[in-house]
């Protein structure tokens, strides 16, 4: 058994980049760059208005001869001599003699003739050339994940693909002789299987999306079998129950056979002590436990940890805020808990029904309260960390 931090470093320690691949920038999204964006441009490539007004060749009169019009996306230079001014619009191109721009609201026109009513300085309103990013400077660096921000920006430079860290492609397994599809008739003894649902779910909500499910019974063979071809399929391999030691739990036992290298099993915590991460060849192995609760919790703080590392992302990190409790709640033996809580930015509700089979206190909770291994009691008030959940 390993500690929480432990399992936590072994993680990071393995967890390697997956090869990088061009993409078209349109279905770059939620990907992390593998190298530096390079400008192909100045951007602004040209000096550039910023509102709508007038641009002005400054002189020490308050009067200027109104001479013309440029609007956005016009080419052609006009030259203004000391005392002219243009009418110009947001964006469009700043004549290289103008050196100022006003603002429409502080001018008064009367046919050719303007009078500004307020002090302007040289350069003012005009954005310089390159003053986003320069010809031939870094414009995004390696590992920023694509954001529609980022897209948008990098389509500003003209720049149609970019070169991307992949993501894995990703088998989930439920095992379990009692598991029947949600639809079925319920019979005695089974009950409706949830995990592979709720972790396809978790994976979309954090940008996951190749994805298989598979289902094995409680049978040595056929999970031997399963996983062996899974591991040959997929990048990472997501077993959920039968990785316990009881009669029935296959999962260890055929990871073993198929030389799968163990680097951890089971973690002291709670829930989702028997935790299994191993790799052979190109691909992790996940064996979460099969309680629901435990399995999400689980996914949330190592399987997402692992995910983002080999997606490119190496900043991540568990992002944890410090909080007031505004109830108590004592702890039952002596392993570092994780609890399902509701997060109010200052102040964190830890639920009631902490129990590794429910998820119904999961379901309304938007973070996870940690309790060290040393605390045995949270009083009303005390501070406590939390793990904000993904939305």
């Amino acid at each position: 058994m390993v500690s929480i931090s432990e399992a936590y470093h072994q993680i990071i320690k393995n967890s390697v980049s997956l090869s990088s691949q061009f993409v078209d920038l349109n279905k770059a999204t939620s990907y992390y760059l593998s190298e530096d964006v390079i400008s192909p441009i100045h951007m602004p490539p040209f000096r550039q208005s910023a509102m709508d007004g007038y641009a002005l060749n400054l002189h020490e009169n308050e009067q200027y001869n109104l001479i013309g019009e440029i609007k956005a996306g016009d080419s052609r230079q006009i030259i203004l001599n000391p005392g002219d001014a243009v009418r110009i619009f947001t964006g469009a191109p700043v004549p290289d003699s103008a050196n100022a721009v006003i603002m429409q609201e502080k001018v008064v026109v009367d046919e050719n003739r303007l009078k500004i009513e307020s002090r302007i300085s040289p350069q003012e309103n005009i954005r310089p050339i390159g003053e986003q990013v320069q010809l031939g400077k870094i414009a995004l660096p390696k590992g920023t994940l694509l954001t529609p921000a980022a897209i948008g920006f990098l389509s500003s430079l003209g720049i149609a693909r970019v070169n991307i860290t992949r993501k894995p492609s990703i088998a989930i397994v439920s095992t379990g002789n009692e598991l029947i599809a949600p639809g079925e008739l319920l019979e005695r003894g089974k009950i409706y299987e949830s995990n592979i649902t709720m972790l396809y779910s978790a994976l979309n909500s954090v940008n996951f999306h190749d994805i298989e499910t598979f289902r094995v019974k409680d049978d040595y063979e056929a999970t031997l079998e399963l996983i062996d071809k899974l591991m040959n399929d997929y990048e990472m391999v997501i077993i959920t129950g039968g990785i316990s030691v009881g009669d029935y739990d296959f999962v260890g036992k055929a990871l073993k056979e198929l030389k799968v290298k163990e680097l951890f099993y089971k973690v002291k915590q709670k829930p989702g002590k028997p935790l299994y991460y191993g790799k052979k060849g190109k691909t992790t192995v996940f064996g979460l436990p099969g309680n629901p609760a435990a399995a999400l919790s689980c996914f949330y703080i190592y399987v997402r940890t692992c995910l983002e590392l080999i997606s490119g992302n190496k900043n991540h990190h568990l992002s944890e805020f410090k909080a007031s409790s505004v109830n108590e709640f004592v702890k039952k033996g002596d392993r570092p808990q994780f609890l399902k809580a509701i997060f109010n930015g200052d102040t964190v509700e830890i639920l009631e029904g902490q129990s590794s089979a429910m998820l119904q206190t999961f379901a309304i909770a938007n973070a996870l309260v940690f309790i060290p291994e040393e605390v045995q009691k949270i009083n009303m008030g005390d501070v406590v960390e939390v793990i904000p959940l993904p939305v």
